[in-house]
């Protein structure tokens, strides 16, 4: 199996986690200093492992649409697909159409996401 290969299995194995919702799961995935940026700007592990917990933050699927695109940067893994998404954010329902980007670091413990962003899909 191929370095991008490999990163591409972490990556879906990834989005299956997060839709059960384990924040430590989740959390598993990710270096220490994780950050993940959106519209509203970055966001820490912390920060986000603790909503799973708590609940104010639930996925019910994430499916990748249309395909990735896995790019080598030295020894990172730049994995970026369309997703979409559905879930709840502090008890009200939402549905996401987006790109992601993550950035994948071979760790110790393995393949571990190091970075990620996201921008609303938008049609052409």
């Amino acid at each position: 199996m191929t370095i991008e290969e490999q990163v591409r299995a972490v990556a879906a194995e990834w989005d299956r986690i997060v839709v059960g919702n384990d924040a430590q799961q989740v959390g598993a995935f990710m270096t220490d200093d994780w950050v993940y940026v959106s519209s509203t700007g970055p966001v820490t592990k912390a920060e986000i492992v603790s909503w799973i917990a708590d609940g104010r933050l639930a996925h019910h699927s994430m499916q990748v649409v249309g395909g990735e695109s896995v790019a080598r940067a030295g020894d990172a893994v730049v994995v970026t697909a369309r997703k979409t998404s559905t879930g709840t954010w502090a008890g009200t329902p939402y549905s996401a159409d987006e790109w992601i980007s993550q950035v994948w670091v071979p760790t110790q413990a393995g393949w571990r996401c190091a970075f990620a962003q996201k921008s609303d899909a938008q049609t052409k």
